[in-house]
């Protein structure tokens, strides 16, 4: 096994990966569309993640955090994930990134 990779590396790479998630409904990804509210790795490569829906009643509520668990699993340097859903604060679009409000038309 290679020697454990620099956490900030590490929360990149994962970062990157979440570039590539989708809410089905919305065509921007959830990284963007500001649904991750923490995202910390320690110097074991275990992630700690607390990610929102825009809704409780999310079409993908049942299956878009087992995505986001896996996609994180998969990433170079990860030994862990803990994650959980949170609902506090709720989601709103102002959490949105400057491109995504873009996308969307919000501008």
């Amino acid at each position: 096994m290679s020697e454990a990779a620099e956490p900030a590396t590490v929360r990149e790479r994962i970062e990157e990966v979440l570039r590539t998630v989708y809410d089905p409904e919305i065509p921007v990804n959830i990284y963007e569309l500001g649904l991750i509210y923490r995202l910390e790795v320690d110097d074991k490569g275990v992630a700690d993640v607390d990610m929102t829906l825009t809704a409780p009643n999310c079409p993908v509520a049942g299956t878009l955090p087992a995505e986001v668990e896996t996609k994180i699993r998969s990433v170079e340097g990860v030994t862990d994930v803990n994650l959980d859903v949170v609902w506090d604060p709720p989601w709103d679009p102002s959490r949105m990134s400057e491109a995504a409000k873009l996308e969307l038309g919000f501008f």
